[in-house]
Protein backbone atom coordinates (compact mmCIF):
# COMPACT_ATOMS: atom_id res chain seq x y z
CA UNK A 1 0.00 0.00 0.00
CA UNK A 2 1.29 3.52 -0.66
CA UNK A 3 2.43 5.73 1.92
CA UNK A 4 0.34 8.76 0.51
CA UNK A 5 -2.99 6.32 0.34
CA UNK A 6 -5.55 6.11 2.61
CA UNK A 7 -8.88 5.67 3.23
CA UNK A 8 -10.29 4.42 0.00
CA UNK A 9 -7.75 6.22 -2.16
CA UNK A 10 -7.44 9.31 -1.67
CA UNK A 11 -4.54 10.85 -2.23
CA UNK A 12 -3.51 12.18 0.96
CA UNK A 13 -0.95 14.95 -0.02
CA UNK A 14 -3.86 16.34 -2.94
CA UNK A 15 -6.11 16.32 -0.20
CA UNK A 16 -3.97 18.62 2.18
CA UNK A 17 -2.79 21.25 -0.55
CA UNK A 18 -6.84 21.47 -1.82
CA UNK A 19 -7.71 22.28 1.89
CA UNK A 20 -4.69 24.76 2.72
CA UNK A 21 -5.05 26.31 -0.70
CA UNK A 22 -8.60 26.83 0.05
CA UNK A 23 -7.63 28.30 3.43
CA UNK A 24 -5.80 30.52 1.96
CA UNK A 25 -7.82 31.91 -0.85
CA UNK A 26 -10.42 32.56 1.85
CA UNK A 27 -8.16 34.21 4.16
CA UNK A 28 -6.90 36.88 1.63
CA UNK A 29 -10.49 37.79 0.30
CA UNK A 30 -11.58 38.33 3.58
CA UNK A 31 -8.73 41.03 4.71
CA UNK A 32 -10.97 43.44 3.06
CA UNK A 33 -14.07 42.86 4.25
CA UNK A 34 -12.54 42.69 8.17
CA UNK A 35 -11.49 45.57 8.57
CA UNK A 36 -13.36 48.10 10.36
CA UNK A 37 -11.64 51.28 8.76
CA UNK A 38 -13.17 52.35 5.03
CA UNK A 39 -10.19 51.96 2.53
CA UNK A 40 -9.95 52.96 -1.10
CA UNK A 41 -7.98 51.74 -3.73
CA UNK A 42 -4.96 53.81 -4.74
CA UNK A 43 -5.74 55.50 -8.33
CA UNK A 44 -3.03 53.73 -10.18
CA UNK A 45 -4.56 50.17 -8.90
CA UNK A 46 -8.57 51.24 -10.25
CA UNK A 47 -7.10 52.20 -13.73
CA UNK A 48 -5.15 48.64 -13.92
CA UNK A 49 -8.61 47.03 -12.78
CA UNK A 50 -10.65 49.16 -15.58
CA UNK A 51 -8.44 47.02 -18.01
CA UNK A 52 -8.56 43.82 -15.97
CA UNK A 53 -10.91 41.58 -17.73
CA UNK A 54 -9.71 42.07 -21.40
CA UNK A 55 -5.87 41.01 -20.04
CA UNK A 56 -7.62 38.00 -18.52
CA UNK A 57 -9.25 37.41 -21.62
CA UNK A 58 -6.12 37.94 -24.04
CA UNK A 59 -4.00 35.51 -21.77
CA UNK A 60 -6.70 32.80 -21.83
CA UNK A 61 -7.48 32.96 -25.55
CA UNK A 62 -4.61 34.08 -27.79
CA UNK A 63 -2.86 30.50 -26.93
CA UNK A 64 -5.81 28.85 -27.75
CA UNK A 65 -6.25 31.09 -30.98
CA UNK A 66 -2.32 30.34 -32.41
CA UNK A 67 -1.91 27.21 -30.93
CA UNK A 68 -2.88 23.30 -31.49
CA UNK A 69 -2.05 20.51 -29.58
CA UNK A 70 1.44 22.37 -27.84
CA UNK A 71 2.09 23.63 -31.76
CA UNK A 72 1.69 26.76 -33.77
CA UNK A 73 -1.02 26.20 -36.11
CA UNK A 74 0.11 25.67 -39.73
CA UNK A 75 -3.19 27.43 -41.68
CA UNK A 76 -4.71 30.53 -41.75
CA UNK A 77 -8.17 28.45 -42.63
CA UNK A 78 -8.74 27.97 -39.06
CA UNK A 79 -12.56 29.00 -37.13
CA UNK A 80 -10.30 29.92 -34.22
CA UNK A 81 -8.42 32.86 -36.36
CA UNK A 82 -11.75 34.33 -38.05
CA UNK A 83 -13.80 33.90 -34.79
CA UNK A 84 -10.88 35.81 -32.81
CA UNK A 85 -11.14 38.32 -35.63
CA UNK A 86 -14.55 38.62 -35.54
CA UNK A 87 -14.34 39.17 -31.37
CA UNK A 88 -11.26 42.08 -32.07
CA UNK A 89 -13.19 43.86 -34.20
CA UNK A 90 -16.23 43.86 -32.10
CA UNK A 91 -14.55 44.90 -29.41
CA UNK A 92 -12.83 48.05 -31.14
CA UNK A 93 -16.14 49.11 -32.57
CA UNK A 94 -17.98 49.19 -29.00
CA UNK A 95 -14.89 49.31 -26.53
CA UNK A 96 -16.77 52.22 -24.71
CA UNK A 97 -19.72 50.32 -24.45
CA UNK A 98 -20.30 49.09 -20.80
CA UNK A 99 -20.99 45.77 -22.70
CA UNK A 100 -17.70 45.44 -25.14
CA UNK A 101 -16.67 42.18 -23.65
CA UNK A 102 -19.90 40.24 -23.15
CA UNK A 103 -19.96 41.36 -26.98
CA UNK A 104 -16.47 40.34 -28.15
CA UNK A 105 -17.30 36.95 -26.77
CA UNK A 106 -20.63 36.29 -28.77
CA UNK A 107 -19.26 38.06 -31.29
CA UNK A 108 -16.05 35.69 -31.87
CA UNK A 109 -18.21 32.80 -30.78
CA UNK A 110 -21.17 33.56 -33.74
CA UNK A 111 -18.03 33.16 -36.08
CA UNK A 112 -16.01 29.97 -34.83
CA UNK A 113 -19.02 27.94 -34.02
CA UNK A 114 -20.67 27.73 -37.48
CA UNK A 115 -17.20 27.34 -39.06
CA UNK A 116 -15.87 24.82 -36.79
CA UNK A 117 -19.28 22.92 -36.57
CA UNK A 118 -20.43 22.97 -40.38
CA UNK A 119 -17.32 23.38 -42.41
CA UNK A 120 -15.61 21.12 -39.86
CA UNK A 121 -12.72 23.79 -39.65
Amino acid sequence: MNTTTALNGLDLPMVFTIVVMTLVTLIARSLFSISDKPWKLPRWAQRGLHYAPIAALAAIIVPEVVMTQAALITTVWDARIFGFVAGALFYFWRKQSSQAVLGTIVAGMAVYVPLHVLLGW
